[in-house]
């Protein structure tokens, strides 16, 4: 009977070693796809650029818009408290609520 748990034991390991290489490949081609999504877009706004300035420059100005709203919006920037504040005390400061 111990046998057998320990062939199943080493069947599992077996199993895992192939699940864990499979993660590794899954990073790997995440990685890649992302890189060449990366470059596409990049070179597509410099080709954006070249041959539609005025389209490129409204593309971008969305871009920033939709950038500044995120960041005005997140929950990740806290606010600044009083003592956090080195520039003195006549400027108004923002408390967070607790």
């Amino acid at each position: 009977m111990e046998v057998l748990l320990q062939y199943l034991d080493d069947l599992d390991d077996f199993v895992g070693m192939f699940a864990l290489a499979a993660e590794r490949i899954r990073r790997a081609v995440k990685a890649l796809a992302l890189l060449c999504v990366t470059v596409a877009v990049q070179l597509l706004g410099v080709v954006l650029a070249l041959t539609q300035p005025p389209l490129a420059l409204a593309v971008v100005s969305l871009l920033a818009v939709g950038m500044l709203y995120r960041a005005a919006v997140s929950h990740t920037i806290r606010a600044v408290t009083p003592t956090d504040a080195s520039w003195g005390s006549s400027a108004q400061v923002a408390i967070e609520a607790r």
